[in-house]
């Protein structure tokens, strides 16, 4: 744990101290919200493909993943500029405007005429994402220092992506009680607004933490610009290079999985509930096991687990795209949700490693970027695919690139050392 005395703060009020024991009330306002940010997207995870295609009689699977296009798109950019708003403004405010751009999205839903409202507030919907997902990553790293980034990382994916699987499989259920629309929003209407007054009335902004860790870091860092921490994030820094492009395959094969899965399971005759639990299995698992991989990922290193689970998602979209019965598919999708377990916390913790505090911020948004848009071009190509060649050939294809892009960071990671052990 790491301290500065109250004169040295830059607030001038108190100390500023690093840790998970210091800093919990926070660190699980945060958790806490968080899941608020993760169900709203789990309102759409098996209801608004199955709009698309029943309500709206939309036959191209490429039009109606287009969704996920413009979410993927919008919420890749807002990445980008999240972690230098957040620098400039504050990451306080950048999570409220973050909130303010979801609310609209459960009404626009619920109430759209035409698809083109649904494309819309998914666009929308990514600038949410984009800016209060990042901010609620960004301020759980800056709160627990260096040595237990896994930890923290992977409990804020824990809470994100278990709302996302428990809100699939709540609007599932309500679907097939009530309809598609609107009843399966209403829990977006909660989300956004519990979301928002908590992030205005009890969050506190994390810059002054930045600064402690940045006085305690052992190298100076020479002031970098935005362009430079792209480059590096991009493609100069080897381990910064193959984590954002296995982020980017990750939410590719996610993408695909999102607007491919339930009109695939649709079109051997399942019913909404039954896909609505496939759909939220492999989120749910996801979630949950990210309280373990984060944390091993600090122990372990982060290498072997991003790669061998890439090599586990690769395995699942097989078995999901050669098999037809339901307890095949619900083992693909536990299989699923195991391999992203292992990459997902393991690659933001992998950048932080390779990121000095004082830029930190700007590579994990340009890392957010190329990861998240993965979502648009896996649902653009895996739709493509999936009207030229069926379904299956779609789940396949991004199977293989996933396979893939595991091979490319074994071969392009440095091995990371595992750092002591933070006294919590």
């Amino acid at each position: 744990m790491i301290a500065i005395n109250a004169e040295s703060s830059p607030s001038g009020a108190r100390a500023v101290v690093l840790g998970l024991r210091a800093n919990w009330p926070q660190f699980t306002l945060l958790v806490l919200i968080n899941a608020f940010v993760g169900g709203m997207v789990g309102i759409e995870r098996t209801v608004v493909p199955l709009i698309g295609a029943e309500e709206f009689g939309i036959a191209s699977t490429t039009l109606v993943v287009s969704f996920i296009v413009s979410f993927g798109v919008i919420k890749a950019l807002a990445n980008l500029i999240s972690g230098h708003l957040a620098d400039v403004w504050g990451r306080k405010r950048v999570l409220i405007l973050g909130w303010l751009m979801g609310v609209p999205v459960p009404f626009m839903i619920m109430w759209a005429p035409s698809w083109g409202w649904v494309i819309a507030a998914n666009a929308l919907l990514g600038v949410n994402q984009g800016l209060a997902w990042s901010m609620t990553v960004i301020m759980k790293v800056d709160l627990i220092g260096p040595k237990s980034r896994g930890l923290a990382v992977g409990l804020n994916e824990f809470s994100g992506y278990l709302a996302v699987g428990v809100t699939a499989f709540l609007t599932g259920y309500l679907a097939s009680q009530y309809g598609l629309r609107p009843t399966p929003m209403y829990l977006g209407v909660g989300y956004a607004i519990a979301g928002l007054l908590l992030s205005i009335f009890l969050v506190r902004d994390t810059r002054d933490h930045v600064r402690t860790e940045i006085g305690d870091h052992p190298v100076d860092a020479v002031a970098i610009g935005f362009w430079e921490v792209f480059a590096l994030a991009s493609f100069r820094d080897r381990n910064l290079f193959a984590a954002s492009q296995a982020g980017l395959v990750n939410n590719l094969n996610d993408g695909m999985s999102w607007g491919i899965f339930p009109l695939f399971f649709a079109s051997f005759g399942l019913g909404v509930e039954r896909i609505g639990v496939l759909k939220a299995v492999y989120p749910a698992t996801w979630g949950v096991l990210q309280i373990a991989t984060g944390p091993l990922s600090d122990r372990w290193g982060r290498k072997g687990l991003i790669v061998v689970g890439m090599w586990v998602q690769a395995a699942a979209l097989f078995l999901t795209a050669l098999t037809r019965e339901f307890h095949y598919w619900l083992i693909g999708s536990l299989l699923l949700g195991l391999g992203t377990a292992m990459v997902y916390p393991s690659l933001i913790a992998a950048v932080s490693d390779a990121s000095h505090p004082s830029w930190r911020a700007r590579s994990l948004s340009v890392y957010r970027f190329w990861r998240d848009l993965g979502y648009a071009i896996g649902a653009l190509s895996a739709g493509v695919i999936a009207d030229l060649a069926g379904m299956p050939w779609a789940i396949g294809t991004i199977a293989a690139l996933t396979f893939c892009s595991g091979l490319v960071v074994a071969l392009f990671m440095r091995g990371f050392q595992p750092m002591q052990r933070a006294h919590l």
